[in-house]
């Protein structure tokens, strides 16, 4: 990414994130959908409780993986192949005692977790069944994302897409064989989730292993390096921090959420999933921008780190404005999708209101993503954490006072008022640092 044009790298390499991204949703939202239809409202309640839950614990990994894909980025962009090397030696034997032990006290702590959020006693056993076993799942997730992760640094992020549509498919297949066809309950619908993270971690592995050489890794690079994992941490655990402080803020207005009722439960995991939709790629583009503004750091190409923000924010809008179109005009058709039986029609007009303004509102995240994606380049983790931190706390104070009175819509207005604070603290500062820099590196 340090030579030709940064838009066209920057496209090359979002697309391939956002098809992973929209796959990896999509067997997500399978989950959710098959279970709405063939299993009952209740288990997509259940699957709506434990989403939130699901997602801290991913974006948490995710989070680790990001941060330590822009320290990898940097190395390859100066070309240092053993401090790449080291960085994923140490990243993947860290993730081995990490991933277990997660997985080993959410296994125990599930029920007490699902009674923190105000999970309604007539769907506890249900999503303790379903959240137990998708804990199972932890180690499997901590590597696929590290692997991509690697794989991402170094310029490539079409092979781990290749991997995740397999498992988007195998998962979606065993779903209509042992659910829609078998009539197996919840605890399948978890069970054909850990075994397509699986399918994608085992893949990646052996991927890296007999194609990419320079990231390799034989007998003699297989260390862990304590200043390496220093270095780890403090990128990766900001990140892994401020990806984690999303879905704590969701379990928040999960639990105001679950004192409306079954109805709206199910509603809200249903546009959750359509949002998931919508913004992940605006996340995929901010990734983009993210390697290409570390790469060119590593690179020392200042000028072209300044060309890459304004493409990449430029790129942002475009997708947010086509996005937001298509949701508005789609809102009804894809609620139909996830609801089907007794009080399908309540929960289809729930999530009508709710999309009805959140679509609306879509260009907001783009922005604050892509400054985000330049920030962490950068390096600047802190920046991004506090801004995010802003952002999720508005957020669920104002749901607890919209909520009430106007129902699931004021989730949808206390995310844009969020997000518009988070936009007056990053560009002021972004337009601050890049003066300073400008004055310190002039460009050429």
């Amino acid at each position: 990414m340090t030579e030709n044009s940064p838009f066209k790298h920057m496209v090359r390499y979002a697309v391939p994130l956002v098809l992973a991204s929209a796959f990896q949703l999509f067997y997500n939202a399978a989950d959710s959908i098959i279970a709405g239809r063939f299993i009952g409202r209740e288990a997509l309640a259940a699957t709506g409780i434990a989403s939130p839950i699901m997602n801290l614990l991913i974006l948490s990994i995710s989070g680790l993986s990001i941060g330590s894909g822009v320290l990898m980025s940097q190395h390859y962009g100066a070309g240092d192949v053993a401090k790449l090397k080291k960085a994923l030696s140490t990243l993947l034997l860290f993730g081995l005692f990490f991933s277990l032990s997660i997985a080993a006290i959410g296994f125990i702590l599930t029920e007490k977790i699902l009674t923190w959020v105000n999970t309604p006693e007539n769907i506890m056993d249900l999503s303790a069944a379903y959240l137990r076993i998708i804990f199972l799942a932890t180690p499997f997730t901590y590597f696929y994302n590290a692997l991509s992760a690697s794989l991402k640094s170094v310029g490539d992020s079409s092979t781990p897409l290749k991997f995740l549509l397999f498992s988007s498919i195998l998962n979606l297949v065993l779903d209509i064989i042992f659910i829609g066809m078998l009539g197996f309950g919840i605890r399948c619908s978890a069970i054909t989730t850990v075994v397509a993270e699986a399918v994608s971690a085992i893949l990646s592995f052996y991927y890296i292993y007999r194609h990419v050489d320079i990231l390799r890794l034989g007998k003699k690079d297989w260390s862990f390096d304590k200043s390496m994992l220093s270095l780890i941490i403090s990128y990766g655990s900001i990140t892994a921090l401020q990806q984690s402080v999303q879905p704590i803020g969701k379990l928040m207005i999960q639990s105001a959420v679950n004192s409306l009722g079954v109805n709206v439960i199910a509603a809200f995991n249903a546009v959750t999933r359509i949002d998931d939709f919508a913004l992940t790629p605006e996340q995929s583009i901010s990734h983009a921008i993210t390697t290409f503004t570390a790469q060119n750091l590593g690179a020392g190409k200042e000028k072209r780190i300044r060309i890459g923000l304004r493409e990449g924010l430029f790129l942002e809008t475009l997708y947010a404005i086509f996005i937001g179109l298509t949701v508005f005009s789609l809102r009804g058709v894809v609620m139909t999708l996830f609801s089907a039986g007794e009080d399908s029609d309540l929960v289809i007009l729930e999530g009508i209101k709710y999309l009805s303004t959140m679509s609306l509102f879509y260009i907001l995240p783009a922005l604050t993503n892509g400054m985000q994606g330049f920030m962490r380049g950068m390096g600047k983790m802190k920046i991004t954490l506090v801004s995010t931190s802003i952002q999720v706390v508005v957020r669920v104070i104002m749901t607890f006072i919209l909520i009430s009175n106007m129902g699931i819509t004021g989730i949808s207005l206390a995310c844009a008022l969020g997000w518009m604070l988070m936009i007056l603290f990053e560009y002021p500062y972004a337009f601050t640092f890049l003066r300073k820099r400008k004055s310190k590196f002039p460009l050429c």
